[in-house]
């Protein structure tokens, strides 16, 4: 781990390793333009991980004298303590219908894609097998809204397309692949998502 002593105060450090939650902060980072010092770690945890994060999970971010370790905290820090490019709407009622499908996404979506994505010797088969299902039948079903705007239900990338992209990004990994002569829009929206210079820089 990076020893806070060889850097500046004012310097974020992202304890990471190369999973979805790991990816979504980094993904943050780079669409605010956030310079940060970046410490990817392996399987093993160090001991001094517990000391930033009592569940000894990944990603932590820390700034100046305290750490944080829940992806929805960490999200809105960055965004209140960085005003550029916002991932958050300015009217307050945008603001919350787009936190409400940020939290849709993470319930209905994401829920599943954990699953998938647990380490092989932890997996449980037949649960696997029936989030899987469920999954690609909810992107399938859900595949022409994401023709009808730029990015997920707005002209704006924002907060759901970051948690969209890492998520999108792991099919393969969650054996799911989508049916092109159904999922169409979404593919094209997979694209413009993977495209984005932000996206490149989090996959390098």
């Amino acid at each position: 781990m990076i020893d806070p002593k060889d850097i500046p105060e004012s310097q974020l450090v992202l304890y990471a390793d190369d999973g979805y939650d790991s990816h979504v902060v980094r993904l943050l980072l780079a669409e605010k333009q956030i310079n940060y010092y970046l410490s990817l770690l392996d399987s093993e945890r160090p001991e001094d991980l517990r000391q930033l994060n009592p569940y000894n999970t990944l990603p932590v971010l820390v700034h100046r004298d305290f750490s944080l370790y829940e992806l929805n905290v960490i999200f809105e820090y960055l965004e209140d303590r960085y005003h550029g490019h916002k991932l958050l709407p300015e009217s307050p009622k945008q603001k919350a219908l787009q936190r409400q499908l940020a939290w849709r996404i993470q319930n209905d979506w994401l829920k599943l894609g954990r699953i998938l994505l647990t380490h092989k010797d932890s997996i449980n088969p037949n649960q696997a097998t029936i989030a899987r299902q469920k999954l690609s039948d909810a992107l399938v079903t859900l595949s022409p809204v994401f023709g009808q705007t730029t990015y997920f239900m707005a002209d704006e990338f924002g907060w759901c397309d970051v948690l969209l992209g890492a998520m999108l990004y792991r099919l393969d990994e969650m054996h799911i692949e989508l049916p092109k002569h159904l999922c169409r829009p979404l593919i094209d929206y997979q694209k413009r998502l993977f495209e984005r210079d932000s996206f490149i820089q989090t996959i390098e």
